[in-house]
């Protein structure tokens, strides 16, 4: 007797979590090249024996602890539908609050804006589809990212985003005049044990460590910025909830006016900016 898809879902073995049957479901929708709604309207349906052994295939790879995004290879983030690889690290909501406070700091004139550390390029095409008089460049020191970047683009249509390949300033040139900064940098420490549980165990380390503390990235990216910005420009970060004060100082220490944090969705700190005054 044929497997239906209720009954592939009733006998799904994954991890006890609140998104355990949401994440079976993603799995088989993505199998059927389907909506999740098709599942529920039809339970009866009989997939195909290839789709049920690639479903039992990714719940194996999920059972392992694999990101459900890199399964899919797709992930939502802001208004857009993204690509995402193993080369990058997964966008997550909170970074979400960065796109917006960085649609706040500059209002009504087009501005240049630069994404330091791009990845799948998220949060410089939100920022660019939200603002298309706007010119917005993302960099990443990887490669691929900067590869998959522009995938995500040009399957967008989104002309007023560019992405190339720099490691942070470094293949920039001085004195280009940005009107805002904004960077989703590696802020977790060393040793930090949660490096060793949950999706970020698959996602690049390079993009999640930041030395003893998780603030190298943070500290570069204060004293180099100015040589990069516009008097009156921004820079915005975004760093662990624990790092405000922290990165508060450092930007003040910099020279940085106007410095101050701004709360996720869980109410904590996890955006902190300044502006350059020149």
């Amino acid at each position: 007797m044929s497997l239906t898809v209720a009954a592939l879902l009733h006998a799904a073995i994954l991890p006890q979590s609140d998104s355990a049957r949401l994440d079976a479901e993603l799995l088989l929708a993505h199998v059927l090249n389907k909506p999740r709604s098709f599942l529920l309207t039809w339970p009866e349906h009989q997939p195909q024996p290839a789709e049920i052994e690639l479903f039992y295939c990714l719940l194996k790879r999920r059972q392992q602890g694999e990101p459900v995004a890199y399964l899919l290879g797709r992930r939502g983030f802001w208004s857009l539908d993204l690509e995402v690889d193993s080369s990058t690290l997964i966008p997550r909501p909170d970074t979400e609050r960065l796109v917006e406070v960085a649609l706040e700091r500059v209002v009504n004139q087009p501005a240049r804006v630069l994404d330091l550390g791009t990845g799948t390029g998220a949060v410089a095409l939100a920022i660019a589809v939200e603002r298309p008089t706007w010119q917005v460049t993302g960099c990443d020191s990887s490669v691929a990212a900067v590869a998959l970047a522009e995938r995500n683009r040009q399957r967008l249509g989104i002309g007023n985003a560019t992405f190339l390949s720099s490691d942070w300033f470094a293949g920039l040139e001085e004195g280009v005049g940005f009107d805002l900064i904004v960077s989703n940098p590696p802020y977790i420490a060393d040793n930090d044990p949660h490096l060793t549980e949950g999706d970020v165990r698959f996602e690049p380390a390079s993009a999640l460590v930041s030395g003893a503390d998780g603030l190298n990235a943070i500290r570069h990216i204060a004293q180099t910025a100015p040589a990069f910005l516009q008097p009156g420009g921004w820079l915005l970060l975004e760093h662990g909830w624990e790092q405000a004060a922290a990165v508060r100082d450092l930007l003040g220490a910099r020279g940085f006016m106007e410095v101050q944090s701004w709360q996720d969705l869980a109410g904590h700190q996890r955006i902190t900016g300044g502006c350059w005054r020149g």
